[in-house]
């Protein structure tokens, strides 16, 4: 897609990048975000902090596992808005930040310490940073 916008002398064409550039960005902030989120579920335990939930640990696999679901699930969204929504980044940004925020509610709520509950939340807050820059690079 493209956009071309007209001044008194000239005519501007300012490329916006494709589905497929903004879905193989995403793919790797994916992969990149599972991978930070698996490492900080395996540094926990070592420098003290349990991953344990309710008495049960949380394997470290779980996380980057989890990471890859609900970033397809966002990818999906930035899909959507980037053909629905007039201003995609902006409404990305926007939603995705709302969204992160949300997700730090269960983790608040969780039967575990602090420290536990900590560690979930950086889980959430590194995903996020890795993949809403991203996305959001390549949307119009």
């Amino acid at each position: 897609m493209s956009v071309t916008t007209a001044t008194d002398a000239s005519t501007t064409t300012v490329a916006t990048p494709g589905l497929g550039s903004m879905l193989l960005a995403g793919a790797g902030a994916t992969v990149a975000a599972a991978v930070a989120t698996t490492a900080i579920a395996a540094i926990g335990p070592v420098v003290g902090v349990s991953t344990d939930m309710s008495g049960q640990p949380i394997p470290a696999l779980g996380f980057g596992f989890l990471t890859v679901i609900f970033c397809v699930v966002g990818l999906v969204i930035a899909t959507a808005l980037r053909r629905f929504a007039r201003s995609p980044r902006t409404t990305w940004v926007r939603t995705t930040v709302v969204l992160t925020v949300l997700s730090l509610v269960p983790d608040v709520l969780a039967d575990s310490t602090t420290a536990t509950k900590m560690l979930l939340m950086l889980t959430h807050v590194v995903a996020a940073a890795i993949v809403i820059p991203v996305v959001a690079r390549r949307l119009a």
